[in-house]
């Protein structure tokens, strides 16, 4: 089976970490933007097979990177937004622009990984 590549963009480091060590023990292989330019700058060099992104992040906002995956570059692969941010004002703009999930924090990373699975499986 292949492994699954994952672009986590979460400016909490302690967060991102341990969904990396969780995601990693799932058998994905995770890369971390801490900040929309970093989301960016990997975005040029590897298309992930999911990206899971905070709304709330330094230079590009969850909602920005929504918007440029499916709009400027025009890519299908599955976004799953994570925010504490979780007002259904933010979540609505999520769906809106593209997203394929919303998972309010703290995240629970069993079920962060169930729908990773879930939106994997639908590719």
């Amino acid at each position: 089976m292949d492994t699954y590549k994952l672009l986590l963009a979460e400016d909490d480091e302690l967060l991102a970490s341990l969904l990396k060590f969780r995601l990693q023990k799932e058998g994905f292989q995770v890369n971390i933007s801490s900040n929309g330019k970093e989301v960016k700058e990997h975005l040029e060099k590897e298309v992930p097979d999911l990206i899971i992104s905070d709304i709330m992040m330094p230079y590009f906002s969850g909602l920005e990177l929504v918007d440029y995956v499916r709009n400027e570059l025009n890519f299908k692969i599955p976004i799953i937004i994570i925010s504490s941010a979780g007002n259904e004002e933010n979540v609505l703009k999520a769906f809106d622009l593209g997203a394929n999930d919303f998972i309010s924090k703290p995240v629970s990373p069993a079920e962060l990984i169930m729908r990773i699975n879930r939106e994997l499986r639908k590719v």
